[in-house]
């Protein structure tokens, strides 16, 4: 009889989780460690990442912070060294600029691309070596319902977003024979550091709460289960899929409730 018990155990693996300083990533960092996993929490801001770390360890988890700037080709390759090819890969970091297309200039543009797509494919591609050589891994990648619903001043983070996505489907397509799983999650409106102006704004907050099914926000640790999921056993079919997290936004998109 298959033991069901064990599909969430993620014990001796380890978990590579990017952005884990602050957001869905300290979550993820959390989640995957209570669920048995050694995770690495690697950040730019290397001192939240140690913040996350010693906060799992006195939780009785294992957990390392390592400094990982995923703009930089050497400081990626200097993570590979150090953690080699980990069980569960995450990659989280990304920033916006809301702003007009046409007030967009080739900077903001740069910026924005260079880490929301340029960063996830370099350390997709750096840290998928090892996994693919090894025969197994999952990695994760953080997509949003701007891959698929748009809004103006989203034109540029909504194109990374709807980019990282096919990525993972390819990489996943590439893969899938070396038994490496590539999945994508989409959050909703959740509340972290990248969406604190919106906060500060009520009318804006309390607008995008609306666009809900479940009229409110989510915390970072409500997209974390989706994160562990695909991580384990539970998601082993699972692979080249991009799985939402959005309180039901893209199901009722532009909804209207008509006098029935």
């Amino acid at each position: 009889m298959h033991e069901y018990r064990n599909l969430f155990d993620l014990s001796g693996r380890v978990a590579l989780v990017i952005g884990a300083a602050s957001g869905i990533g300290e979550a993820a960092a959390h989640a995957l460690a209570a669920f048995g996993a050694r995770a690495v929490c690697a950040d730019l801001d290397v001192e939240g990442a140690a913040r996350t770390a010693a906060a799992i360890a006195g939780a009785g988890g294992d957990a390392d912070p390592l400094y990982l700037d995923v703009r930089e080709p050497a400081s990626v390759a200097a993570a590979v060294d150090v953690v080699g090819a980990p069980d569960v890969l995450v990659v989280t970091p990304a920033i916006n600029v809301r702003r007009p297309l046409l007030d967009i200039d080739d900077e903001a543009f740069a910026r924005v691309v260079g880490l929301n797509l340029g960063g996830t494919f370099r350390v997709l591609r750096e840290f998928g070596r090892g996994m693919a050589a090894r025969g197994g891994g999952s990695i994760v990648v953080l997509s949003s319902i701007r891959g698929q619903v748009v809004e103006p001043g989203q034109s540029v983070y909504a194109a990374t977003k709807a980019g990282v996505v096919q990525i993972a489907r390819t990489l996943a397509a590439e893969l899938g024979d070396r038994g490496v799983r590539v999945n994508a999650v989409a959050p909703g409106v959740v509340e972290t550091p990248l969406t604190r102006q919106i906060k500060e704004r009520p009318d804006w907050h309390r607008a995008y709460a609306e666009k809900t099914a479940l009229g409110r926000w989510a915390a970072p640790t409500e997209i974390a289960g989706a994160i562990v999921f695909l991580a384990s056993d539970a998601a082993s079919y699972v692979t080249g899929a991009c799985l939402y997290v959005d309180g039901g936004w893209t199901a009722i998109d532009g909804r209207f409730t008509p006098p029935l």
